[in-house]
C-alpha cells in the first residue's frame, strides 16, 4: 500500500481512512492512487505467477523452516492466503512459515473479507485472517495462523519498519501501488533496505517493470531478471541477492 500521507482533518490532524470504491462487485479500489489493490482479471492467480513463481516457489521452501517472506504492501493480505494455501500443500513436515508485511494503512476486518470472498479456493485462509484480524491494528500485528504459520504485520511507514528489522528474508514480495502512482514505496532507500534484509542467494519478485524500479534494485546490489508478466502483461521483475 501506500507510503505518502493520506488527508487530514484540519480540527486534529489525524488521518483519515484512505478512500474505497468497489469494482465489479468485490474489488477494492483506492481513489487516492487510482489504482486496484491486484489485477482485475485474477489477483489470485497473478499471485502465483508473479510472487510464487518469481520467487522459484515452493521448491525453495522444500526444507526444514523457518522459511521468512518479507512483502512491501500486506493490502488485502490476498498474496499472504494464496501463499498459505500452497504451503500447507507442499511443505515439508513440520516446516514454518513467518510472513511479514509492511503495511502503512491496514484495512478494516470487514474490507478484507469482502475482498477476498471471490475466490473460494482460499476460503479457509481467508476465514482464519479476518477471524484474528484485530479491530484497530496498529504498530507490530503478530497472529499465529496455525501452529506452524505465523503473520507479522508492520503498521507504519515501510521505511521506518525496514530501518527497525534485524533478521533477513528468504523471499521478497513487493507489492505496493503502480509505481507511477506511488513512486516513493519503489524509491532506492526502500530498495537499498530490502537488499539488506535479504539473506545471500535470497529472492524478490514484483509485478512492476519501470525502468527506475528495475535500476533501483540493480543499484541495491540484486541481480535482475525480467520475465513475462501476467495476463498478457509484457514484463515482471524478478531476481536474487548474489549468495557470495
Amino acid at each position: 500500500m501506500a507510503e505518502q500521507d493520506p488527508e487530514t482533518t484540519e480540527e486534529t490532524g489525524a488521518p483519515l481512512e484512505w478512500p474505497l470504491d468497489w469494482h465489479e462487485g468485490d474489488m477494492p479500489y483506492s481513489r487516492a492512487f487510482d489504482d486496484h489493490f491486484y489485477c482485475r482479471s485474477d489477483g489470485r492467480l497473478e499471485c502465483g505467477h508473479v510472487f510464487l513463481a518469481g520467487n522459484d516457489l515452493p521448491a525453495r521452501w522444500q526444507r526444514p523452516g523457518p522459511f521468512r517472506i518479507g512483502e512491501l504492501g500486506f493490502g488485502t493480505g490476498l498474496n499472504l492466503c494464496e501463499t498459505w494455501r500452497q504451503w500447507r500443500i507442499t511443505a515439508p513436515e513440520g516446516a514454518r512459515l513467518h510472513f511479514t508485511s509492511f503495511e502503512r494503512f491496514p484495512m478494516a476486518r470487514a474490507d478484507i473479507a469482502r475482498a477476498l470472498s471471490r475466490w473460494p479456493e482460499i476460503a479457509r485462509e481467508r476465514a482464519a485472517l479476518v477471524e484474528r484480524w484485530p479491530d484497530a491494528p496498529a504498530g507490530r500485528v503478530e497472529i499465529a495462523l496455525d501452529e506452524h504459520v505465523r503473520l507479522t504485520v508492520v503498521c507504519g511507514a515501510a521505511l521506518d519498519g525496514l530501518a527497525r528489522e534485524a533478521e533477513a528474508f528468504d523471499a521478497w514480495y513487493l507489492d505496493g501501488f503502480a509505481p507511477s502512482r506511488n513512486p516513493d514505496m519503489w524509491s532506492a532507500a526502500l530498495m537499498a533496505e530490502v537488499f539488506r534484509l535479504a539473506v545471500p542467494g535470497g529472492r524478490f519478485a514484483t509485478y512492476a517493470a519501470a525502468g527506475f524500479v528495475r535500476r533501483n534494485l540493480a543499484a541495491a546490489g540484486f541481480a535482475v531478471e525480467r520475465r513475462p508478466g501476467f495476463a498478457g502483461k509484457r514484463e515482471m521483475l524478478c531476481g536474487a541477492r548474489p549468495a557470495a
